[in-house]
């Protein structure tokens, strides 16, 4: 994608500074920085907080809620330090909670949904439940990102990263940055 030039030195101060938060987000994405103190499963835990909040903070709601509400649906590996709730870069708070599959509330209690396991059919019954609603979706179940959710997580020892549906961007009325859409593909590619 092309990028027109900024051409005040406002947008370019604005510019920069989305420069340096995406690279923030990709030296997160590049490895899960060890932590003497933290067991592998704990550090993993920890990237994947990292980087969903990262995506959380380069996506953009038809009307921007004033608390980003983050469910948590399915048994999950990695969720562990999502569901102490925290705050994101930008000061706005994300109130993580945890709903079944089959909550009737998916659709209107959640601006972004954190997939753990889920059999075919609650996949089904939760995509359907959110079609139309402005909701992003991040799945942790190491699905090839073919069926339904926005991102994608991989997650390993050595990194965390993740794949885009963009099929699925577009359905979701979640605008990501163009910049997280790029570092996915990149990634894609790289051996």
């Amino acid at each position: 994608m092309n990028v027109a030039a900024p051409t005040s030195g406002r947008v370019t101060c604005r510019a920069r500074a989305l420069v340096a938060a995406l690279s923030l987000l990709f030296a997160a994405l590049a490895c899960a920085q060890p932590q003497p103190s933290l067991t592998p499963a704990e550090q993993r835990a920890a990237a994947v907080t990292q980087v969903v909040l990262g995506i959380l903070s380069y996506a953009r709601w038809p009307v921007e809620p004033a608390q980003l509400r983050l469910c948590l649906v399915g048994p999950t590996e990695y969720a562990d330090d999502l569901i102490k709730g925290t705050t994101q870069s930008t000061g706005r708070p994300v109130l993580v909670q945890r709903l079944l599959a089959g909550d009737s509330r998916i659709a209107t209690a959640c601006d972004a949904v954190y997939l753990g396991q889920l059999n075919q059919d609650e996949r089904s019954q939760l995509f359907s439940a959110i079609g139309g609603h402005p909701v992003l979706t991040i799945s942790e179940a190491g699905d090839p990102c073919t069926v339904g959710s926005v991102f994608c997580l991989r997650v390993s020892d050595q990194q965390v990263a993740f794949d885009v549906n963009l099929d699925s961007v577009a359905r979701s009325g979640v605008r990501i940055h163009p910049s997280v859409l790029q570092l996915s593909r990149r990634r894609a590619v790289q051996p």
